[in-house]
């Protein structure tokens, strides 16, 4: 089997919010049964047909590293996560949407990730003061997902998913909401499937194409690929 070109995606938010589970439903297309906690790093493969159905459809590995959620501040954190953020080429970020604290916590991960060490200056969901021009110079393509719809109350659902979208606009981003038991969320076709789709095309024209769309010098031509294998290895 010809190998394929790469980009690297980081899955990143607080621990519990389900980002193990979004990794295996994006990768695998099916619902993991029995999660556990992630410890270091763990790292899936998604394969991506990048502008399928154009005449430049190329197929591309897409590895999904699903990072360890502690939100913890103490150096010694930091500082073992930031070995998995090197040559990063875009970032996922996964909060509960029944829980604010983890919407909240989505700065301090982007903030971290992108190697930025001034601290927020506010927090949007509460109180609307958040300092966008903390993103305003980011080139790396952002995702932001909710998880676990399925647990909100139809008539709190509106409530709840009208203060989350302030997330996706101050981060630039386009907003994914899905239960991670449920893959119809991400169904073919379905308005999530195009934006998911839309995300990592844009990942790798970031990572292998120039601006005016012309290709890097050096870059390979079309490989082809037999069949849909998934790959998965775990970093301690």
């Amino acid at each position: 089997m010809d190998s394929l070109d790469r980009v690297k995606v980081l899955v990143l938010g607080d621990s519990g919010v389900g980002k193990s589970s979004l990794v295996h439903l994006l990768c695998q297309n099916q619902v993991l049964g029995n999660p556990s906690w992630t410890v270091g790093c763990s790292v899936d493969v998604r394969i991506h047909d990048y502008r399928e159905g154009t005449p430049e459809e190329k197929t591309y590995y897409t590895e999904l590293w699903d990072i360890g959620g502690s939100v913890g501040s103490a150096s010694s954190i930091k500082s073992t996560r930031a070995v998995f953020y090197n040559g990063v080429n875009g970032i996922i970020l996964v909060h509960d949407l029944t829980n604010k604290k983890s919407s909240q916590n989505l700065y301090r991960w982007s903030l971290e990730a992108l190697n930025r060490d001034s601290p927020p200056t506010g927090i949007l969901v509460t109180n609307g003061d958040y300092d966008r021009e903390q993103f305003a110079d980011n080139q790396i393509p952002l995702l932001v997902i909710g998880t676990k719809l399925d647990q909100i109350p139809e008539n709190k659902r509106h409530e709840v998913l009208a203060r989350t979208a302030f997330l996706a606009e101050d981060f630039n981003a386009e907003e994914i909401n899905l239960d991670c038991t449920n893959p119809r969320y991400l169904a073919a076709g379905s308005s999530n499937a195009v934006k998911l789709s839309r995300f990592f095309d844009k990942v790798i024209e970031k990572r292998y194409f120039l601006r005016d769309g012309n290709q890097i010098p050096g870059f390979s031509e079309r490989k082809r690929f037999g069949g849909n294998t998934f790959k998965s290895f775990h970093y301690d």
